[in-house]
């Protein structure tokens, strides 16, 4: 039978518990362990922002094809080659954030194991990905805002910009992958 001055060591508690943090592959206490909570909470974040802008431009695009793309008619059988074409560069567009959106959310970060403890400083490791994710959330901003409540015809005629934004973005997510891999 337990002593119940057990109950009140401190230091064999102390003990217990972090050999239970262990075993179960985890040690609250850890910078490593803040970091990587971090992490994946700003890399959320970022995933928001992705998600409105992709929302800003599927509206701009239904827009455009209920303006530039009316319904059929005796009159005008066939509809404006022009209006098609931009309203499949819109889908385009929207479909090229979504899929970085996507791979935003699939990124790695680092086990959270002894190997990788072994081989890797993985606080520091760990500050390099805070410092990428940081970076995207400031670009995926910035896609927001600039289409935030655009029209169709706005972003095709930024589609430059925008296409430069997302080749950052995608920069950012190389790097990023590269920091775990």
């Amino acid at each position: 039978m337990a002593d119940q001055g057990a109950f009140y060591d401190a230091g064999a508690l102390r003990h217990l518990a972090i050999n239970l943090f262990y075993g179960w592959g985890y040690n609250f206490y850890r910078v490593e362990n803040q970091l990587r909570a971090d992490d994946q909470l700003v890399r959320r974040q970022a995933e928001a922002l992705l998600a409105a802008a992709v929302s800003a431009l599927a509206e701009a695009e239904a827009g455009w094809r209920r303006e530039k793309l009316p319904p059929p008619s005796r009159a005008q059988p066939l509809p404006d080659p022009g209006a098609v074409a931009g309203a499949r560069a819109l889908e385009a567009l929207v479909g090229d954030v979504g899929r970085l959106k996507s791979r935003l959310a699939s990124q790695p970060v680092p086990e959270n194991d002894r190997m990788t403890q072994r081989y890797r400083n993985e606080a520091d490791t760990l500050q390099r990905l805070l410092a990428a994710d940081e970076q995207l959330i400031g670009q995926g901003e910035l896609l927001r805002s600039l289409v935030a409540g655009r029209d169709g015809a706005w972003v095709l005629a930024n589609t430059a910009e925008l296409k430069a934004g997302l080749a950052a973005i995608r920069e950012t997510l190389e790097r990023r992958a590269a920091l775990v891999a």
